[in-house]
């Protein structure tokens, strides 16, 4: 048990179910800060059983923590919860199984040796989801790209969103244009030594439909599609998630449930037959690396392998210091047994822009 994800799942909920902005931000920085963690939370218990400092968790999370870890369970978690509105949702995310993993147990993961073919972190040459500041992301393309280099890829996608997700700064034509002269100068000037490709992270409207029109998908190398909506509904969205993966342009179905940890269940859909559509549009199915998404699993995974499914792995990240986020990919697809062959992060180049321009 991966006591860790445990403790920041308890953390997670709470957060969840809080009325107090402050409360919410606290408890969440604190499920992040256990969930970040390099080793295990019960190695912080000192003597008389105090938890010791841990940077981001405060008095009433330590108190969460050491429940977690005595009983298994939070009083307070499971009280407040029940009470919720939410009450409800956050239960359909347990049953669910949420299968996040922590840092601690991620280095575990790849520390350890894998199958013959199965990926590795030594077989990843690029990220192909990331947010600038040209929608939701903190950094500029040229922070991103140097700390893309720094971790020795050989390329990356900037993704950033598509104009109807407003919440998250998504982009106008207008935007989009001036955002691909910005990319077409970088390159120029990076030689041949790392590519930037032009990428967009697309909404899955309700109807099934993209938020931006197939015949306007081709001014960008990279198509993630990805809901963004509907993900605490009940009812059964199948037919959604194939509308999408059958959408010609669409390289990527990115985060394809779109759960958030404990606490949002997601899209729920016969993921068997979506994949098997996915397999036969030629269409990828990502790892999102995101610590509190972390979707797919290494459990659901293994169901898209079996479809014929290739794969991507990102690190969904907003800022550098979060590309290590893919790390959290890699371990859930290195769990599943997915063939490094098999994941379009680990191709040359030249493969991969084959394959996008199909």
């Amino acid at each position: 048990m991966d006591s860790n994800a445990r403790v920041s799942a308890a953390l997670r909920e709470l957060a969840a179910v809080q009325t107090s902005r402050f409360k919410t931000q606290a408890f969440k920085r604190a499920a992040a800060a256990v969930l970040s963690l390099d080793r295990p939370i019960e190695t912080f218990i000192g003597p008389g059983g105090l938890l010791s400092p841990i940077d981001g968790v405060g008095p009433a999370s330590a108190r969460v923590i050491l429940d977690v870890l005595r009983t298994g369970a939070s009083p307070r978690v499971d009280r407040e919860v029940l009470s919720s509105p939410k009450g409800a949702e956050i239960a359909r995310a347990r049953e669910g199984g949420a299968r996040l993993l922590s840092r601690a147990e991620i280095q575990q993961v790849l520390d350890t040796p894998a199958a013959p073919g199965v990926i590795s972190p030594a077989d990843y040459r690029g990220d192909l989801q990331m947010h600038s500041v040209w929608s939701d992301g903190l950094e500029t393309l040229p922070d991103l790209v140097r700390g893309c280099r720094a971790r020795g890829y050989a390329y990356c996608a900037i993704t950033d969103h598509s104009h109807s997700l407003a919440i998250a700064g998504g982009r106008s034509a207008a935007k989009v244009l001036d955002q691909h002269k910005a990319i077409d100068a970088i390159n120029r000037r990076g030689g041949k030594t790392f590519r930037l490709l032009k990428g967009i992270e697309v909404n899955i409207k309700d109807d099934g439909n993209l938020d931006v029109a197939p015949a306007d998908l081709a001014a960008f190398e990279v198509v993630l599609a990805a809901p963004h909506i509907g993900l605490r509904s009940s009812k059964d969205q199948t037919w959604r998630m194939l509308r999408a993966v059958r959408t010609k342009g669409v390289h990527v179905l990115a985060h394809p449930r779109g759960r958030m940890g404990g606490t949002r269940g997601g899209v729920v859909a016969d993921w068997d037959e979506v994949f098997a559509a996915a397999a036969a549009a030629g269409v990828a199915v990502e790892f999102d690396g995101s610590p509190a998404r972390q979707d797919l699993d290494y459990v659901i995974a293994e169901r898209a392998i079996a479809a014929g499914c290739l794969f991507a792995a990102d690190s969904d990240a907003h800022q550098t210091s979060e590309l290590p986020y893919v790390d959290f990919a890699i371990a859930h697809a290195r769990l599943a047994g997915v063939p490094a062959e098999r994941v379009i992060n680990c191709w040359p180049l030249d493969r991969l822009l084959t394959w996008l321009a199909r």
